[in-house]
């Protein structure tokens, strides 16, 4: 079943439909269709159609009391026809498809060619030997041993790549298994409420089928759509779908819609499950994001194309509930589309009329499908763009790979030159036809030298450095609470400059608690010790708060050993509770004596009234009723308060607006709810009009004001500081109103008193980045965001505006990188179009947790402030690698290159490249890719998408380092023999043994090697290179271990590794040389950086590859005033004439019908090649709804910017 998509599901349903619809009264397109209605026009259909819910019980077969029968072969039959209760996941890519992503690197392209060419001149034998008076220049005496090994070089090189390979896909695959587990996890311990055979149970919420009566109840989750069936004061926070923060009330007569994600909020009651699975309205958000992307193109074929299109939705219809203004649904859409999801949104448009891609409805016509084939495979090439590392890496790579031809070119060109001049104008040979082959076998292994040199040249040991590290990374961080579902996400969160926080939960702990309280004529600033209170009013206090709150909120025991009390129920109800706890006293015996059936009568909780009232009757048959509330709302209906001694004394209208400066006030400025406790007594005759609410609801005695607050994480504000010390800007942006949300703020540390910033409304902040036609303008977004740091009361719909103003922004000269929190349905947009998405584990909805890159599995912010000490540190031990293996590359190649030209012999030789190449990089990657992060990380500025990969300092540290290196080699290359009194190596004759010379050389080299490791570990010119390296024990083994194989390679490795063994003072010597690396590395950090002006940086990225990094950075100081304007006007010529060809372009594809994707397509390329063209542009988008009418509309970018 785990691997059934949603085409199969479609398919399989419209089948089974005409087998089936005649044993249920009613089809599933029939109940599809009927739960896109809202409110009144569906109770009209229900009427209309199905004659009452009764009705639509009986065609369901189900009874609305007893519920279905529940046999097992009913069951099947309903899912056969209704579709499960599942929504099917994206099929997990194969593993060949995941190595098949793996082979794309650009590094490994390179390494794949030259192994292959070098394999292949391997085995080329040419004829024609034993042609003596052909030629005499030795070709570079090679032994036979060396002829034999020379395939070695090229299958080590695939094989290293190979590896390389399986490790990217291995990875990728258990990751991926890894979140698959995790969700399937979660889902099983989903269970809901139903009534089947009479019997209430508790189900599984997969095995919930069309027919089912469920008891929703206040706190459950909708598992499934259905209709409201009876019931009390049921309300629905439906903001997961529609965005909408105010609660929805339902009712049998007004509006029984019940739909799948959305929260119960008050209330309870019974609801007959109408659609389920696909076909429920979560299931079809879930399809929109493109949960069966490749599938979609099989159904394609299927279903037909010239679906009616003259579908208008209703205002609130389908998913885009509230979003149904242009806009915001135009974000909705466009939130998937940029990532190339857009052929997805156009196929589901198919089934589900006005779904949120109801917008592209008309403009899809009959003969659109061809038009739409070519747009889709255009549209799959725009996906996320690289992310930093990658893109330098990948530039870096093809920069090594540009300097490994020329010098290869180079080595080839003097060998031949040497060749032919030695031969031909020194010897004064002449060119004889049956000389060719043997001239020919010369030049072929002039080229195999060649190659070695590229070989040699081209770092192996990077892509594999690069996988490690964020394997190790994406491993360690599932124990900081980060779950990594995209690999590039950890190392983006490195680069973030900007986080855009929810409140609720991430900063705060979503545990409403008193912290204030006003009670006998004293206002604590703490929870008062409970002797301080008169038990009077102690006990007055009790009774208010146990008996006039649902009895369904209860404070649990923790469910760890020294975990904070679980809350359950309404947040401010147990936040009372916990205060009578924290009054040492206890609410469930008062609740005991008098349980829920006793409540003579109960006012709940609504947003008109703004309190709740419960009438208890009293022993002596007089009624006593218990109110709480908004303070200023309750507390002007008191008459009386309770004094220091607990009696009741007279409260005036003066007296309360004192009350409310000295103490309701102070409260609110520190963030706290205040709500206010009161109660009074009627007598039992006459009975009072319990309807009449204005009398009954005045003439109170108040018992206390408490103040409530969402108390700030302990650990958030250090997290904070650490991310402002970080250069990270962090943004509140959350629903609560604003002087809560600058209170918070405030705690936190994200905004400081005295600092120049700014705190919006939603409501203003949509005034002042909108123009007068009400559309979004860059201009005005850049004038906003940089001193923006709480947006309060604000919508999905301003989150995401607000992430893409930020990401589009060009008044910095860094690109931003945002990372943002979310935790609802409606939040996905925003997740989607930020560089990093974080979901919260707990809280958040599988809507959020698909959008995301990184979820927090304990919904904590100061688990990002670890994500970006990760992401940095995979960035430096990438730098520290490439510091080592560049090294070694730039000496290997020139003694490579030198050796070949000077004695037409490499000193070292293929096989002890490779050892020292393959082998030694792969440790070494490993060994420095593992390095743990540092709270060190978090005190520097984040690096930024142009900063090169390598720096200044790291590249003084390479040419110092590689100076030592070959001074030392040549050295002993040249005057070694007499050194250490050995016969020399040189010019050996063919077939000679391995000479001691020559180890001695390659012992040298590869004891420098193993030193440099260590200066590796610090890049930014630090002294103490052994700081904390007993902290990375894989370092320290992988260090001894290379020292001990090379022992191994160097006395016994022989002929295979051209290798004789040497006596105890040489190695002395060898070890002796590479310990200089060390005192050496002191050297290089003693010279100043700043004097080295000459040093060019290595691996920048550019803002747009087109402009060379030298013009971008000269430009940003040389643009004067007057060439800005000019190149203003270019851009509004370019403008000019865009706006006309899209006009033209639109009006031609209404005329012939073909898909009007593909103007826009054009439009959108043509306006970013605008942007390349001046880099200060302001992005012009164009919406597809207002594309006729207003061609300037920047709603939102509807071709998604590539």
């Amino acid at each position: 079943m785990g691997d059934m998509t949603n085409s199969d599901f479609y398919s399989k349903n419209q089948r089974n439909e005409a087998n089936h619809a005649g044993e249920f009264g009613c089809t599933l397109q029939e109940l599809r269709s009927l739960m896109e209605l809202r409110g009144t026009e569906a109770v009209v259909k229900i009427k209309e159609t199905y004659g009452e819910t009764e009705g639509l019980c009986r065609r369901l077969k189900t009874s609305p009391t007893e519920g279905l029968a529940g046999t097992a072969a009913d069951l099947e039959k309903r899912k056969l026809i209704f579709g499960k209760n599942f929504i099917p996941p994206k099929k997990p890519k194969t593993f060949l498809q995941l190595v098949w992503e793996a082979l794309q690197d650009v590094t490994l392209i390179i390494l794949e060619i030259a192994a292959i060419i070098s394999l292949g001149l391997s085995f080329y034998q040419p004829p024609g030997e034993g042609n003596e008076g052909c030629g005499t220049a030795t070709g570079g005496a090679e032994d036979e041993g060396e002829a034999e090994a020379g395939w070695i070089e090229g299958a080590a090189i695939l094989l290293s790549v190979i590896c390389v390979v399986l490790v990217t896909a291995f990875n990728d695959w258990s990751k991926e298994k890894q979140f698959r587990g995790l969700q399937s996890r979660i889902e099983q311990e989903q269970k809901f409420t139903v009534v089947r055979g009479g019997q209430v149970i508790q189900i599984p919420v997969a095995e919930i089928v069309v027919g089912d009566i469920a008891q929703v109840k206040y706190g459950d989750l909708l598992p499934a759509d259905g209709i409201f069936i009876q019931g009390n004061d049921l309300k629905i926070d439906e903001s997961s779908l529609t965005g909408e923060s105010d609660q929805v009330r339902k009712s049998v007569d007004k509006d029984p819609m019940l739909l799948s994600g959305t929260h119960v909020m008050e209330g309870s009651g019974r609801m007959l499950v109408t659609a389920v699975g696909v076909n429920s309205q979560t299931g079809i958000i879930f399809t929109l994001l493109g949960a069966g992307g490749e599938e979609e193109e099989k159904k394609d074929k299927k279903v037909d194309s010239s679906h009616p299109s003259s579908h208008t939705p209703s205002a609130t219809d389908g998913a885009t509930g509230a979003n149904a203004t242009g806009n915001a649904n135009a974000s909705l859409v466009n939130g998937k589309m940029q990532d190339g999801n857009m052929e997805n949104s156009q196929n589901k448009a198919k089934q589900q009329d006005g779904a949120a891609a109801m917008e592209m409805q008309p403009l899809k016509s009959a003969e659109g499908g061809e038009g739409d084939d070519k747009d889709k495979k255009k549209s799959n090439m725009h996906k996320k763009e690289k992310s930093v590392l990658q893109g330098k890496l990948t530039k870096l790579a093809v920069q090594i790979g540009k300097a490994g031809l020329v010098m290869s070119a180079i080595t080839v060109i003097i060998l031949v030159l040497y060749f032919a001049i030695d031969t031909f104008v020194v010897n004064k040979k002449q060119w004889v036809p049956e000389c060719t082959p043997v001239y020919v076998q010369y030049f072929v292994k002039f080229f195999i030298i060649g190659v070695t040199v590229l070989v040699v040249a081209v770092p192996e040991g990077l892509p594999l450095a690069v996988t490690i590290s964020l394997a190790y990374s994406v491993k360690k961080m599932m124990k900081d609470n980060n779950l990594v579902r995209h690999l590039d996400a950890c190392e983006t969160m490195g680069n973030a400059t900007a986080i855009c926080s929810d409140k609720t939960g991430t900063l705060t702990t979503n545990r409403m608690t008193v912290v204030q309280a006003y009670v006998g004529d004293v206002h604590y600033k703490e929870i008062p010790d409970p002797d301080s209170i008169p038990a009077k009013t102690l006990d007055l206090l009790v009774n208010a708060i146990a008996i006039n709150s649902a009895y369904t909120t209860k404070i649990l025991p923790p469910e760890k050993e020294g975990g904070l009390p679980r809350q359950v129920g309404n947040k401010t109800e147990c936040g009372l509770l916990g205060f009578v706890l924290d009054l040492k006293q206890d609410y469930e015996p008062v609740r005991n004596l008098i349980p829920e059936e006793k409540l003579y009568k109960v006012y709940t909780f609504n947003s008109v009234r703004k309190s709740m009232s419960t009438v208890i009757k009293m022993p002596d048959g007089s009624f006593r009723m218990y109110s709480k509330g908004a303070s200023e709302i309750v507390l002007k209906k008191c008459s009386r308060i309770l004094n220091a001694a607990g009696e009741p004394r007279v409260f005036r209208p003066r007296d309360r607006d004192e009350m409310v400066k000295k103490v309701i006030e102070p409260m609110a400025c520190d963030g706290l709810r205040t709500i206010c406790v009161a109660f009074r007594d009627f007598n039992s005759s006459p009975e009072p009009d319990w309807d009449n609410e204005n009398d009954i609801l005045s003439d109170l005695t108040c018992i206390c004001v408490v103040g409530i607050e969402d108390p700030v994480r302990p650990e958030v504000p250090e997290a904070i500081r650490k991310c402002q010390r970080a250069g990270i800007t962090v943004r509140m942006v959350t629903g609560d109103n604003i002087n809560t949300a600058r209170a918070i703020a405030i705690k936190c540390g994200i905004i400081h008193p005295g600092e120049d910033f700014l705190c919006l409304e939603g409501k203003e902040f949509n005034r002042r980045i909108r123009n007068e036609k009400g559309e979004i303008e860059q201009e005005r977004i850049d004038k906003i965001w940089p001193k923006l740091r709480v947006l309060a009361r604000s919508s999905p719909t301003d989150k995401h505006t607000l992430v893409k103003g930020i990401i589009d922004s060009t008044q910095v000269e860094q690109r931003q990188v945002v990372a943002v929190t979310g935790d609802g349905t409606n939040d996905g947009p925003a997740l989607k179009k930020a560089d990093v998405g974080f979901a919260m584990g707990i809280a958040g909805t599988d809507v959020a947790k698909e959008a995301s890159d990184i979820i927090l599995t304990d919904d904590n912010f100061s688990s990002i402030v670890k994500a970006v000490m990760w992401g940095r540190n995979v960035y430096d031990s990438i730098s520290k690698f490439l510091q080592f293996q560049l090294t070694v590359n730039i000496v290997a190649v020139i003694v490579a290159f030198t050796g070949a030209c000077i004695t037409q012999d490499s000193p070292l030789k293929a096989v002890q490249m490779l050892w020292v190449n393959l082998i030694m990089d792969t440790f070494a990657s490993l060994a420095l890719a593992t390095e743990p992060p540092t709270e060190a990380l978090l005190l520097r500025k984040p690096y930024g998408r142009n900063k090169p990969l390598i720096s200044r300092t790291m590249m003084k540290n390479i040419l110092g380092h590689a100076v030592y290196q070959l001074t030392l080699i040549f050295t002993l290359l040249f005057v070694g023999e007499k050194m250490f009194k050995i016969d020399s190596g040189r010019n050996a004759p063919l077939h000679s043994p391995p000479s001691e010379h020559y180890t001695i050389i390659f012992n040298t080299f590869v004891m420098m090697q193993l030193f440099n490791e260590i200066n590796a570990r610090k890049i930014h010119g630090e002294r103490n290179v052994f700081d904390g390296i007993f902290r990375n024990p894989i370092f320290c083994t992988i260090v001894l271990g290379t020292f001990a194989i090379q022992i191994v390679i160097v006395q016994f490795g022989g002929k295979p590794f051209s290798c004789s063994p040497l006596q105890l003072d040489q190695w002395m010597w060898c070890v002796f040389i590479g310990l200089g690396e060390l005192v050496w590395g002191q050297v290089i950090a003693t010279i100043p950086t700043s004097r080295l002006k000459f040093l060019k940086e290595a691996g920048r990225l550019t803002e747009k590859e087109e402009v060379p990094e030298e013009e971008l950075n000269e430009d940003v100081e040389e643009i004067d005033h007057a060439e800005r304007e000019l190149r203003r006007g270019q851009i509004l010529w370019f403008r000019g004439l865009n706006r006309i060809q899209t006009q033209i372009e639109v009006v031609n594809t209404f005329k012939s019908g073909t898909s009007f994707q593909g103007a826009l397509r054009r439009q959108s390329s043509v306006t970013s090649q605008t942007q390349d063209v001046t880099n200060i542009s302001s992005p012009s988008h164009v919406s597809l709804s207002n594309a006729l009418s207003s061609p300037t509309s920047t709603s939102a970018a509807a071709a998604g910017q590539g």
